[in-house]
């Protein structure tokens, strides 16, 4: 015996919370202003009218941590700027995700000496790796929809 049959059709819709809480969470992301080099250009243009980030809820980049739970890393990070990246993340409100956007900021590109951090992963735990030098908009978009997949499917055990 379903719901349907002890409810009858009265338009209810059952979800387990789980699911609504996963989906409010994906629908509300807020992206915070972090470009370092030229990914920025690319992840600028994924903001704007041709490609239009604002379909998954993004209607702007955030400049202050404290209102955003997406950081995306775009570029090169020195090691100079290691620790200012840390206290960003760290003053990021709970769920907060990181997207690295580009090869230097996923591996350290072509920049192979002592200045560069190579990746970002040394510094904050990263969900989503996004490749290219730069990536264009198309891979940063991509990049958002796999990190909406991967919070779409985390379960309330992981919250905690």
């Amino acid at each position: 015996m379903g719901v349907e049959q002890k409810l009858g059709d009265m338009g209810v819709v059952t979800l387990k919370l789980e699911q609504v809480v996963n989906w409010s969470r994906t629908n509300a992301m807020w992206p915070m202003l972090f470009g370092l080099a030229c990914c920025a250009i690319e992840m600028m243009s994924a903001q704007a009218s041709h490609y239009d980030m604002s379909r998954f809820g993004m209607e702007l980049m955030r400049a202050s941590p404290r209102q955003s739970d997406l950081m995306i890393v775009a570029g090169r990070v020195t090691r100079k700027m290691a620790p200012v990246l840390r206290r960003l993340y760290d003053q990021l409100p709970d769920p907060k995700w990181v997207i690295s956007m580009g090869d230097c900021a996923s591996c350290g590109g072509v920049f192979n000496n002592y200045a560069i951090v190579q990746g970002v992963d040394e510094i904050v735990p990263v969900d989503v790796y996004v490749a290219g030098c730069p990536p264009r908009p198309e891979a940063l978009i991509h990049g958002v929809i796999t990190l909406y997949e991967k919070v779409k499917g985390e379960k309330m055990k992981d919250w905690a």
